[in-house]
């Protein structure tokens, strides 16, 4: 039952980013653009959201005494609550956060963006994804874009090509 749902739960989120669409931005507007359209989902769906929910994770030395944060916290009338962290890059720290959530029964959602291919977690951990292109601009600062451009074939010479047997590959 929990699994069906932890299930559901990433498929919804990962239908909703589908239609997550941006150009052009640095990852810390990519990441707040993700942040809140975690948020637009959760708030849809009828179910109170909060960002920067507290982690049942405390931090280590010399601030254990502290907890961590999730990026997103989701409260379900009825169903274990959601959390929801958003990175760019695979970070030891988010899984073992997202795992200690899990364990304490929450749905734990791992929003990996970037270009990929994104490792997927061991469960109960589940993943979603934001595939995006990147470029740099005329200052060198990384610029990312979603849903991913589709690019033309690069045109090459301007010989044309038609059919060649194994003998035409000799010839000359």
């Amino acid at each position: 039952m929990v699994d069906d749902d932890a299930e559901a739960v990433a498929a919804s989120l990962q239908a909703w980013l589908g239609a997550v669409s941006f150009t052009d931005r640095d990852a810390d507007q990519v990441t707040e653009l993700l942040t809140e359209a975690v948020l637009a989902w959760g708030t849809a769906q009828e179910w109170r959201v909060y960002r920067r929910a507290r982690s049942v994770v405390k931090l280590p030395p010399p601030y254990e005494d502290r907890h961590s944060w999730v990026d997103v916290g989701v409260a379900r009338s009825g169903l274990p609550p959601i959390v929801v962290e958003i990175d760019q890059s695979e970070r030891r720290r988010t899984l073992e956060k997202l795992a200690a959530e899990a364990a304490e029964g929450r749905v734990a959602v791992w929003l990996r963006w970037g270009m990929g291919p994104f490792a997927v977690p061991a469960l109960p951990v589940r993943l979603a994804t934001c595939q995006v292109s990147s470029r740099k601009d005329a200052s060198g600062r990384r610029l990312f874009s979603a849903p991913v451009a589709v690019r033309p074939a690069p045109s090459h010479s301007g010989a044309a090509t038609g059919e060649a047997d194994q003998g035409d590959l000799f010839a000359g």
